[in-house]
């Protein structure tokens, strides 16, 4: 019994260790976007105006949202199978999924703009997440295989429809807006609300991630998880090495031969996030099963950090935007403004330095709440 209540923790442990690492290059992302806003990054980026370090800094925090998202659709596989014997998740995903729509329409909104209501309401990777849970609520009772055979075609199919457009004026606009097309749901007058996470794509992450869901399963063997990560890791990269090496299919933005090896590679590593492009989802996902497949029984310091982070992963995104806010606006009191109304930094190194300090300071936080969620008998904790 002791062995295997160890090897369910080591399992579970994996996913809370990759979830950290990703939060971690989001916070990395996030302070770039709070402290190094004046050299914005374009999706996909303009290579002649981001320099290498900066667009490796910005390749890395591509990894987030598609990981999160798998791992949500996951992670509700493994509470829909709890050790008592299947359990019905409809519940469950319906509430988080509201409560993560009103998270992004109040709190996620002030923090990143500091007033509420804002200017533009911005509906990011919180509300899409949130949209996708109630999109799962409704289909996971589903069998496995249609779900992996829906997920698959949304993720490799929607490149063939994503050019498509609409005018705000066209029949359909907004339905099309929020599945597929960046852009304002209302442009004009007081209330602003543009969509920055397309929905449809998310969809196809979150059920094959739930779909994915066996592969933690209790009673699946830990060598036998770990090749099938690798396979599915492996050829998913190797698909990505087809599609982008042919230019075929699968990024709107086809590669070219630049002056030098290092403009080359950037240009072939360059997706498109809005909506997330097929090379993006299988550079990412790819990634990520085989770093799964690699943290598989890895149990040190470093390792247990990660999983800290990953343990108390809504807790995290609301206090690490709340600092930056409260950091910039504190850096403007007492430095002045040096770029434009806002306190900035002047180079890459000082961005990964600032989140590596954040990183630190917030670690004791996530600690203390992961611990104080795990010992609470308050049910609403789960949902942070």
């Amino acid at each position: 019994m002791q062995n295997h209540l160890q090897v369910q923790s080591n399992r579970i442990a994996t996913i809370d260790v990759l979830r950290g690492i990703v939060m971690a290059l989001m916070l990395v992302d996030h302070v770039r976007e709070s402290f190094f806003a004046h050299h914005p990054v374009a999706d996909p980026m303009a290579l002649a105006s981001t320099p290498p370090a900066l667009f490796f800094t910005r390749l890395a925090a591509h990894f987030c949202a598609p990981v999160f998202v798998f791992l949500t659709g996951l992670s509700a596989w493994l509470y829909a199978h709890p050790a008592s014997g299947p359990r019905d998740a409809s519940g469950f995903l319906l509430k988080r999924g509201l409560l993560l729509v009103l998270l992004e329409l109040t709190l996620v909104n002030f923090a990143w703009y500091g007033q509420w209501p804002p200017a533009t309401f911005y509906l990011q990777v919180i509300w899409v997440i949130g949209l996708a849970m109630l999109v799962l609520a409704l289909l996971h009772r589903l069998p496995l295989r249609w779900l992996a055979a829906i997920g698959a075609l949304i993720v490799c199919g929607h490149n063939a429809i994503s050019s498509w457009r609409l005018a705000p004026d066209d029949a359909g606009y907004v339905l099309w807006t929020l599945l597929l097309q960046r852009g304002y749901l209302l442009a004009d007058g007081a209330l602003q609300i543009k969509v920055s996470y397309p929905l449809l794509p998310w969809i196809g992450v979150i059920l094959l991630g739930y779909a994915a869901g066996p592969l933690y399963a209790r009673s699946m063997p830990a060598q036998r998880r770990r090749r099938l990560l690798v396979l599915a890791g492996a050829l998913a990269l190797l698909m990505l090495v087809l599609l982008r090496g042919s230019n075929l299919y699968g990024e709107a933005q086809p590669w070219e031969q630049g002056a030098d090896a290092l403009t080359t590679l950037m240009s072939m590593l360059n997706f498109s996030k809005y909506p997330p492009s097929l090379d993006y989802l299988l550079l990412t996902l790819g990634g990520a099963a085989l770093l799964a497949a690699a943290l598989e029984g890895r149990k040190h310091a470093i390792t247990r950090y990660f999983a800290t982070l990953g343990s108390a992963p809504m807790f995290f995104y609301l206090l690490h935007l709340l600092v930056l806010l409260m950091l910039q606006k504190l850096l403007v009191l007492l430095l002045g403004a040096n770029h434009g109304s806002r306190w900035g930094l002047e180079s890459v190194w000082q961005l990964w330095a600032l989140a590596l300090l954040l990183l630190t300071l917030l670690y004791p936080c996530c600690r203390s709440f992961a611990r104080y969620k795990r010992q609470s008998p308050r049910r609403w904790l789960r949902y942070f």
